[in-house]
């Protein structure tokens, strides 16, 4: 019997033969509560954050690519301090990682931070944490106002994670322990990095525009042969049996809703490509990667919080979706985008400095 707290990797591994033999979309979803819950999952798939060898060897693996040998590496895990800063910085990773089970009063939908900031907000090209902090403060012309990290993170609440929806009605109020605890974790992430610079690997990366026109039809296919197997065919995610999400709903009333930045198909285009299919990030090529975000982001989610009263579509898409590259407010298949899953309960409007969707 191993020692009190480890795990026998014995154990682990009968548990993988068995549901192998299985086989179809439930024994992946098995495969992946089983593989979390032995502490063998990889990282991309539990957000968990790596250790500076286990880093080293994936950079190694990655046969030299000179793009990514520049990238910053942020701190291992276990350098997190043993002190009370320490404690915030890892309530904030837990956070970041669960943060339904941990912010659970905030999140209206079935998502968590490292669902789109992947290796719990490590990953280069996923909008890594370490990239975005040292560059806040700033101006941001899409809500024309100055942004602290606490107003960004807000902003991601309100529509990434679909606040309006959650138990409270609403994102964490500002001064919230909630976003102490995350910035303390950005903060410690991003040691060693410049302020007021962004860094290589910031944001989804950069993708050329398609060759044809983004098509939702071609991108269904692209959705059924790289996709689905951990999405589901209905795009709605797959849980354990304990109801805990393994893979994330892309659309839908658990999604994220139509103010989320990642509802712009050029943003989920970049998104895909560098990191998508997990386990093969840049396997698809640009133009399957515009066709399956226009194929995803074509699908109705939760209404964008900023669409209250007698804010109708129309006037949405005027204020804040004009320039958007997306369906909201466009008919797919007979159907407007853009009502949304309102309920009666979701919150009243955001501030109104948060214009700018997620």
């Amino acid at each position: 019997m191993p020692p009190r707290g480890e795990t026998d990797p014995s154990r682990g591994k009968t548990a993988l033969r068995a549901i192998l033999a299985v086989g179809g979309g439930l024994a992946l979803v098995v495969l992946g509560s089983l593989l979390v819950n032995f502490g063998l999952a990889p990282s991309w798939l539990t957000g968990a954050t790596r250790d500076q060898s286990e880093a080293e060897a994936a950079a190694q693996q990655s046969g030299g690519d000179t793009q990514h040998a520049k990238l910053f590496t942020p701190p291992a895990e276990s350098t997190i301090p043993d002190d009370d800063f320490g404690k915030s910085v890892r309530r904030g990773l837990a956070i970041f990682n669960d943060t339904g089970t941990n912010a659970h009063d905030f999140v209206g939908n079935d998502l968590s931070c490292s669902n789109c900031h992947l290796d719990a907000g490590r990953q280069a090209f996923s909008a890594p944490m370490w990239a975005a902090y040292p560059v806040y403060p700033k101006y941001r012309g899409k809500n024309k106002m100055v942004n602290t990290m606490e107003d960004r993170i807000k902003g991601c609440f309100t529509y990434s994670m679909n606040a309006q929806g959650s138990p409270s009605g609403g994102p964490p109020p500002y001064g919230s322990d909630v976003y102490r605890d995350l910035q303390a974790y950005f903060f410690w992430m991003s040691k060693g990095l410049p302020t007021g610079e962004k860094p290589e690997g910031a944001g989804f990366g950069k993708i050329d525009k398609p060759a044809k026109e983004p098509s939702r039809q071609r991108g269904e296919a692209v959705f059924a042969q790289n996709c689905a197997v951990c999405h589901g065919a209905d795009g709605q995610g797959q849980k354990d049996i304990n109801g805990k999400v393994v893979f994330p709903p892309l659309w839908g009333p658990n999604s994220f809703n139509w103010g989320a930045g990642m509802h712009k198909i050029n943003a989920a285009a970049a998104f895909i490509k560098h990191n998508m299919p997990l386990s093969e990030p840049n396997k698809l090529t640009v133009q399957e990667a515009w066709d399956v975000a226009a194929f995803v982001d074509s699908h109705p989610r939760p209404n964008d919080p900023r669409q209250i009263g007698d804010v109708t579509v129309k006037d949405a898409v005027d204020k804040w979706h004009h320039n958007h590259q997306g369906f909201y407010g466009k008919e797919v298949d007979g159907k407007l985008m853009g009502p949304g899953y309102p309920s009666s309960d979701q919150a009243s409007a955001p501030a109104q400095n948060e214009s700018s969707g997620g």
